[in-house]
């Protein structure tokens, strides 16, 4: 979806020149598939803030600010390492012989189970491979955050571990934390945004360490976090950018090598930081280094594939909060060096395909995944498909179940939307009589399962908006082409995010207002968040339209229509700016045009 932002031009755009036909020829063997790969093209933005610089020799510390959208590719493409095996040891940091011997020697087991590797029959079945989960989200706290919680706290000296851990977090890693303090006996504070649902932070309680609500933002938590614990003495756990934390979660890896009986093409982890995949690398590169090590990340958080391309981390200018889990601006120091020494590549999936993997493990196992522990299965999925495997073994790596129940509607609404079995249209049709009848005749078949219609008195064609159930692409292709033979011109807007979030609730709607800007917004979930923006905004500008749609924890997705001339834009950019929100304007989004005017 083009949208106009309005910060300047970031980084640079790539676009990779693969494409499926390309795919559908490539042998399934690794060598073959490696051999295949081609380099993204590349075109210098506007302004660009980043440069294309040769291989890095020494690693840089800087992380200048980057959009997710400067990294466009299709899903399932790997996005190569180039820099594999090509990395430095930072000063401090273990050699890789040290890493597998750490992970070898770990205690995790003091509190961790050895998950589960299960074979997915059903997608084994579907994609024509044989698909491993190795089901971390069966972890005593429904993830794998534990098992790097508890090999850096059960490394601390005694007279450190009785001084007590304090760490920031409003998810899986404060659990991990509090149920590793209990088990060896020390005294755990926990900070957490005061956002933060009571659902978890009492899971938290429960487990017998202090919570303590603090900061509107992640970051004033962790700042809050990170100055108690220089005042009292206590020492700080890391979500993942510490050695001990990497080497915990590397256990993953040892596992994966050990259940596993057959030859594995490749290994799939979720990125957030990149902990979970630094581990992981550091052993199994080390003892198999023929089996491939694929990150996966969201199209808009997608931190690594970007620190990777440009050969230093870089900090995102935002980052889309769906799968909250992954949902990092800068990956860690350490963590990156290892990848960029050890990973094969990352690919990128949709929020669609995240929630079609979700429903995909539901009706595998029964169990619901939280967006960032489908996010593996998403990317090993769409991997498959575009580079046409085909009977090898491949493991997904499902790390978290920790899923908030408010979260399950948007999952089951864009579930079947990611699996292409829903697919989002608009026709034009006549406003005449018998063209609503000749129009079902057409559709035929096909399930309808939503539909808007409204007359229009005014114009000689009315737009409906519908959605219909597929089995496959062609099904569809027949339809449209049956449509369009008949003077009925549609148009398919499964892929646009704004018509699956907000328009598809507004059809019917519109309006020509004079000055009217249209634009997307998140809003923190915390008291008050409506208020700020209105005080900013309100009564300076009209507000003309205002849609709603809460996302959990993660924020609310608003769409706002408000009436700014071209004389006060750069007012309201100031003004929209110091609200801190993210967002964007959508009034030259080609559905809002067709469906809102």
């Amino acid at each position: 979806m083009e949208v106009l932002r309005f910060a300047p031009a970031q980084s640079i755009l790539l676009r990779t020149n693969f494409t499926g036909n390309d795919a559908a020829a490539v042998n399934t063997s690794s060598a073959a598939i490696r051999s295949s790969r081609r380099k993204p093209s590349i075109y210098a933005a506007a302004k660009s803030a980043v440069e294309i610089s040769p291989p890095i020799e020494k690693l840089t510390t800087a992380a200048p600010p980057v959009s997710p959208s400067s990294l466009q590719c299709e899903s399932g493409y790997l996005i190569p390492n180039d820099y594999m095996d090509n990395g430095g040891v930072r000063k401090g940091s273990p050699n890789a012989m040290e890493y597998l011997t750490n992970i070898l020697s770990s205690k995790v087991y003091d509190v961790a189970y050895e998950s589960p590797l299960q074979l997915a029959t059903k997608l084994s079945e579907r994609w024509g491979v044989n698909v491993w989960l190795k089901r971390e989200d069966l972890q005593p706290v429904f993830s794998f955050k534990l098992r790097g919680a508890y090999n850096m706290m059960a490394k601390l000296p005694k007279e450190q571990l009785q001084r007590g851990v304090i760490c920031s977090s409003a998810g899986n890693h404060a659990q991990g934390v509090a149920l590793s303090a209990q088990r060896l006996g020390c005294n755990a504070i926990i900070a957490m945004p005061v956002t933060t649902p009571e659902i978890k932070w009492k899971s938290v309680e429960r487990l017998g360490a202090t919570v303590v609500l603090v900061g509107a933002a992640y970051d004033e938590t962790q700042s809050y976090a990170k100055k108690r614990a220089e005042e009292e003495g206590r020492t700080f756990i890391p979500p993942f950018d510490h050695p001990d934390v990497i080497t915990g979660q590397g256990t993953v890896g040892m596992e994966i090598v050990r259940q596993m009986k057959g030859p594995v093409e490749a290994i799939f982890v979720p990125i957030g930081g990149g902990g979970l995949i630094a581990g992981i690398a550091a052993y199994v590169k080390r003892v198999s280094p023929q089996i491939k090590i694929i990150g996966v990340e969201p199209f808009d958080a997608n931190a690594m594939a970007l620190s990777l391309h440009h050969g230093q981390r870089v900090m995102l200018d935002q980052v889309g909060g769906f799968a909250d889990g992954v949902a990092v601006k800068v990956v860690g120091e350490e963590t990156f060096r290892i990848c960029r020494e050890l990973i094969d590549g990352v690919v990128l999936v949709s929020r669609d395909a995240i929630c079609a993997s979700i429903k995909d493990m539901f009706e595998e196992k029964r169990s619901i995944l939280e967006p960032a522990g489908a996010l593996s299965l998403a990317g090993a999925e769409a991997y498959c498909k575009y580079y046409g495997l085909k009977g090898a073994n491949v493991v997904a790596v499902t790390s978290g179940a920790n899923m908030n129940f408010d979260r399950l509607r948007l999952v089951t609404e864009l579930a079947n939307v990611g699996r292409r079995r829903e697919a989002v249209l608009a026709t034009y049709m006549p406003e005449a009589p018998g063209s609503f009848k000749l129009f079902c005749e057409l559709v035929g078949p096909m399930n309808i399962t939503e539909f808007k219609y409204r007359y229009s008195s005014d114009q000689e064609k009315s737009l409906v908006l519908y959605s219909v159930g597929l089995h496959t692409e062609a099904e569809l292709d027949e339809m449209v082409e049956k449509l369009e033979s008949s003077q009925l011109h549609t148009i398919n807007l499964t892929k646009n995010d704004l018509v699956k979030d907000h328009l598809r609730h507004l059809m019917g709607g519109r309006s020509n207002v004079k000055y009217e800007l249209f634009c997307r917004f998140i809003f923190p979930e915390r008291p008050g968040a409506l208020m700020k923006f209105l005080d900013a905004l309100s009564p300076r500008w009209n507000i003309t339209l205002f849609h709603y749609r809460g996302q959990g924890e993660t924020g609310a997705n608003v769409l706002v229509g408000i009436q700014v001339s071209d004389s006060e834009m750069d007012e309201f950019r100031d003004r929209a700016d110091s609200l801190g929100y993210e967002y964007e304007v959508e009034t030259g989004n080609e559905a809002f045009q067709l469906l809102m005017r």
